[in-house]
């Protein structure tokens, strides 16, 4: 129910029923979607001669939620954009209070000081006992509401007041620089947890949308191998607006829940906190949008980069050129096939990303939505790593045969089933990469799932000859085993022939347990396309541990892994014990009186 006034006479009353998405009640079946509804009360106002596009008109409402909490994130999960004035409303308990506060602070020497301040109100009853109003008596409860609404109103504005401040909805997240000697308030951060990994700032930014986030606000949380770990840190502008932003906890974004916890600065800090002048320098050109590329040629010149995305069908231009490209590079200061590089709007990003998978040279590159927080994060690690290797003897001890340094957990591992859909490769040569299996499956390599080319190594991450493929159907599977068995792969002067099987999810469990049954399959953390299994223990010995490598897989940071990668587009994967045995590596997948005034509830 809504209520136009203007010069302090009510002009327009109306009333709507929104009907809901799903399930909708009898008395809503004659209600209709937001999008009319938002319509409809456009060409009502215009109907009254009234602009609602002036920067005199109002929005008002009691209290935050309606518009902040409902209202705009309705709006966006079914991609509305609603008129801009929606993103500035008056509320009417702040102005009450702010209006009656200062009327008592001013008055306090006076002969007969008036009432003392109030307290927040509760509810509009208290407001209008305080001013000595009586309640509307209808019947419609939303009518008399809103009529309520509009006599506190017409009282503040009769008492000498204006609303001067109005709050106001930010619909667009703006980048920025955080640095770690920033102050952070501890008491406007949250944190975000079960995220899709493939979530960008945008995104999150959008679950949180009708709240204000600070500029920079959004960091995304990195695993200690650099992936997005499913979790975020976000700054907003105000506590009000973080105890608002812990109200949506356990809501979607599409079918994954998300828990809102409160957080610290400290914590905002360790992730969004930048220490590098490169990363600052960097990020101070004042780009909208930040590219991560991925299984660059390590040789790759910054000109290749913008060639890269002036090309193709929807061509778009480097912010800064040459400048505008940042490459990620180890401790040694070898390139790690990753860059970052900067957009100068919104509107390149989608451009940008169309040209994900395309090739410089004979190499197809991957591409993702990144944040000033990821490269913070990349360009500080890669530091750390550098201070740590240079603080750190030459004669350091290896580790121990079949052992590698750290025991991490697999964030994506393989599928499992008894369906065969899949194909076990066996007979590869040792420098096989990737790219040869795809040209030895020729035809096949079309019938390949997202992610689904899975290398196998030996617990010194030494390729083992052997490759998993997932595929779209057991009857990719079948053909492919059937008419790519014993063919030869050619690679340089060395011709091998090639055993092809057929085989299950669990086929290929049996095989990276060595032959053990498992006896439960936990489940993963973080649910991916993928689970693992995990060997019952027992008095036999562990069988010999091999490695999972998926392929392509999410964001990696590179600085953190100190070996050489074993392929070009991929880094160091990270270690499990499987078996009980050794650690094996497992890589990651002011309104005047006469203003017109709006009350909505």
């Amino acid at each position: 129910f809504n209520i136009i006034l203007c010069w302090f006479q009510i002009i327009g009353e109306r009333e709507y029923a929104v009907r809901p998405t799903r399930r909708p009640s009898e008395e809503l079946q004659t209600g209709q979607p937001l999008e009319v509804i938002v319509q409809q009360f456009d060409e009502f106002v215009r109907s009254l001669q009234v602009d609602p596009h002036s920067p005199l008109f109002r929005l008002v409402t009691d209290g935050q939620p309606p518009l902040r909490q409902c209202l705009h994130p309705e709006a966006c999960s079914k991609d509305l954009s609603l008129p801009t004035y929606y993103a500035r409303f008056h509320d009417i308990r702040k102005e009450y209070v702010r209006a009656y506060t200062l009327r008592a602070v001013a008055g306090a020497r006076a002969v007969a000081p008036p009432p003392p301040p109030p307290d927040h109100p509760g509810s509009l009853l208290d407001m209008l006992n305080y001013l000595g109003i009586s309640p509307y008596s209808g019947d419609n409860f939303y009518a008399a509401e809103v009529k309520d609404m509009a006599s506190i109103i017409q009282r503040i504005i009769t008492d000498g007041f204006r609303l001067e401040l109005p709050e106001t909805v930010d619909l667009v997240l703006e980048t920025g620089i955080c640095s770690k000697d920033d102050e952070i308030d501890g008491n406007c951060i949250v944190r975000a947890r079960g995220l899709p990994w493939q979530s960008s700032d945008q995104d999150i930014a959008k679950f949180f949308r009708g709240l204000n986030v600070a500029k920079g606000g959004v960091a995304l949380c990195l695993s200690p191998q650099g992936r997005r770990n499913g979790e975020a840190l976000v700054r907003f502008v105000s506590q009000e607006h973080r105890d608002m932003a812990l109200k949506r906890h356990k809501h979607h974004i599409g079918s994954r829940y998300i828990e809102v916890y409160r957080a610290s600065g400290e914590d905002f800090l360790s992730v969004a906190g930048g220490a590098t002048c490169e990363a600052a320098a960097f990020l101070s050109r004042g780009a909208q949008v930040i590219v991560r590329m991925r299984g660059l040629p390590y040789d790759a010149t910054p000109q290749q980069v913008l060639d890269f995305f002036s090309t193709g069908d929807n061509p778009v231009l480097v912010l800064d050129g040459a400048e505008g490209v940042l490459f990620v590079r180890r401790a040694d200061g070898r390139a790690t096939g990753d860059a970052f590089v900067l957009f100068a709007k919104e509107d390149d990003a989608p451009k940008a990303l169309s040209r994900h998978r395309k090739s410089i040279g004979a190499r197809y590159i991957e591409l993702f939505r990144s944040t000033t927080a990821e490269v913070q994060q990349v360009l500080n690690r890669s530091l750390e790593t550098r201070t740590s290797q240079s603080s750190t003897p030459s004669t350091a001890p290896a580790p121990a045969e079949g052992l590698l340094p750290v025991a991490l957990v697999p964030q994506h591992v393989i599928t499992s089933g008894t369906a065969k859909d899949c194909v076990r490769l066996r007979g590869l040569p040792y420098e096989a990469q990737v790219e040869h299996i795809l040209t030895f499956l020729d035809e096949f390599a079309k019938n390949i799932v997202v992610q689904g080319v899975h290398m196998v190594y030996n617990a010194q991450g030494h390729p083992s000859g052997e490759a998993f493929i997932q595929m779209d159907s057991e009857a990719s599977a079948f053909l492919c085993a059937q008419q790519k068995h014993h063919h030869y792969m050619t690679f340089g002067k060395k011709q091998r022939y090639i055993e092809v099987f057929q085989c299950s999810g669990d086929d290929m469990n049996l095989v990276l347990t060595g032959g053990v049954t498992p006896a439960t399959s936990p489940k993963v953390l973080s649910p991916g396309p993928l689970t693992y299994y995990y060997p019952a223990l027992g008095p036999t010995l562990p069988p010999p541990p091999l490695v999972y490598w998926g392929y392509p897989t999410p964001p990696v940071s590179p600085a953190h892994y100190y070996h050489p990668p074993h392929h070009p587009q991929t880094m160091i994967p990270e270690v499990v014990s499987v078996g009980g045995g050794s650690p094996i590596p497992i890589p990651p997948p002011a309104a005047c009186p006469e203003w017109p005034i709006f009350m909505v509830n």
